[in-house]
């Protein structure tokens, strides 16, 4: 059986929702035109652009590959901007038994935030969430804006939902009381986790982390702004550290879902970027997963 799960990407888009969706649902061809190096062809296969039913071919190249993906149109709601596809064959159908993708459009506060969300199960138990085409689905998301002559902003959230056989009980509660864990568990990781004020488990208490990203040596001081101990759910904020010399605002949410009787340990940063020439933090988001892992391999070696 392979591991399930969901990431979520949803980037600011200036050039409107409205645009991005009428360009996806009927004119599909045009990304050859306007991100050539991202995809190469966008053909109908059967049906027509813009129906439920249809199937379309794509040619397109991710991770320096040339690539191929039959997308089945599932559903489309018009109200929502929304439309999902159902991958049936090409290069994703050799790393996962299911792919699904879903675009919609979210208004918040007049800002149209252009979603991504994947939905997927892996054909085996060791293999990798799709992070690296997310991050591909955000570039493509870019060229289009750019395209249009206006620079995408760098305010957004991403979403990294992974299914946790060690129990989401056992993460809520290493997280919410004893993260000092966290340096004996994934040492390379994270070095240290230590009170600079309250205590663990309690809103408003501040800790400072010690850890290793991207080969860098790093810290974070994070306030405990929420707990839902119903929802097993912490929201952190993001008060000083590295990451702040790159976003005005940054905030961190774990929570679990239980779905069918799968524990998803759920991770979603929401962020806005000093400058519009920031990155969205994709290997963050690849560092939370993978530190996830080590805690549930950790768990199943020690039980």
């Amino acid at each position: 059986m392979g591991l399930r799960g969901k990431l979520v990407a949803a980037v600011e888009f200036k050039a409107g929702g409205d645009l991005y969706h009428e360009l996806l649902r009927y004119k599909p061809d045009q990304f050859a035109v306007i991100t050539p190096k991202n995809v190469q062809g966008c053909d109908l296969h059967e049906g027509e652009y813009g129906k439920v039913g249809s199937i379309i071919n794509w040619r397109y190249t991710h991770d320096g590959k040339a690539k191929l993906a039959k997308n089945l149109i599932e559903a489309i709601d018009e109200e929502k901007k929304m439309i999902k596809y159902k991958v049936l064959e090409g290069d994703l159908m050799e790393e996962y038994k299911e792919f699904v993708a879903t675009f919609h459009v979210e208004t918040k506060d007049g800002i149209d935030l252009v979603t991504w969300t994947f939905e997927y199960e892996t054909l085996n138990d060791d293999g990798e969430p799709p992070i690296s085409l997310l991050a591909y689905f955000i570039a493509l998301t870019k060229d289009i804006e750019n395209h249009h002559g206006i620079e995408m902003g760098l305010s957004g959230k991403l979403v990294a939902a992974v299914e946790f056989k060690a129990g989401g009980d056992l993460f809520h509660e290493l997280l919410g009381y004893k993260p000092d864990q966290f340096a004996v568990i994934t040492p390379e990781k994270v070095q240290g986790c230590d009170l600079h004020e309250g205590e663990y488990g309690k809103v408003g208490s501040i800790i400072n982390w010690r850890y290793t990203h991207d080969g860098k040596a790093k810290t974070g001081k994070e306030l405990i702004q929420a707990i839902d101990e119903k929802n097993k759910m912490i929201v952190f904020k993001l008060l000083e550290g590295d990451l702040m010399e790159e976003y005005k605002e940054f905030v961190i949410t774990f929570h679990v879902e239980t779905k069918g009787g799968i524990d998803l340990v759920t991770w979603t940063f929401e962020y806005e970027s000093l400058n519009d020439d920031g990155e969205h933090p994709i290997s963050l988001l690849a560092y939370f997963i993978a530190m996830t892992k080590d805690i549930e391999n950790h768990h199943a070696i020690n039980n």
